[in-house]
């Protein structure tokens, strides 16, 4: 039987999109219609230096680190689908290319929050 790497990215995609799921829709509240409006929090809450220090915090780059990564895991590998879905039948090189972009997103997400 053949080893297969399908394993990791189904993963990856299944956290990303349990996930977006339960934390995405309350992101998009608080960053886009809360917070801007002045509904429910003021505005300060997302201040740059509240943002900064939340981004600083040990627990604020965990929640960072398993956010960005995980949602461009989930999108990334649902628009690879959604290709094969619409009749496009794409070959192994976009295939490692929308997987690197989702790798290379988390590497670039990791450098800067380590530089934090």
């Amino acid at each position: 039987m053949k080893r297969s790497n399908k394993p990791v990215f189904w993963s990856l995609f299944a956290a990303g999109g349990m996930l977006s799921a339960l934390i995405g829709p309350m992101l998009i509240f608080v960053t886009g219609i809360a917070v801007p409006l002045g509904f429910l929090l003021p505005s300060e809450t997302m201040s740059y230096e509240r943002m900064l220090a939340f981004a600083q915090n040990g627990f604020g780059k965990l929640a960072v680190l398993l956010v960005i990564p995980l949602f461009l895991f989930h999108g990334l590998h649902r628009m690879y689908h959604c290709l094969h879905d619409f009749g496009i039948h794409v070959s192994a090189v976009t295939k490692a290319l929308f997987h690197g972009l989702s790798i290379a997103g988390t590497i670039a997400c990791i450098y800067l929050l380590a530089t934090l």
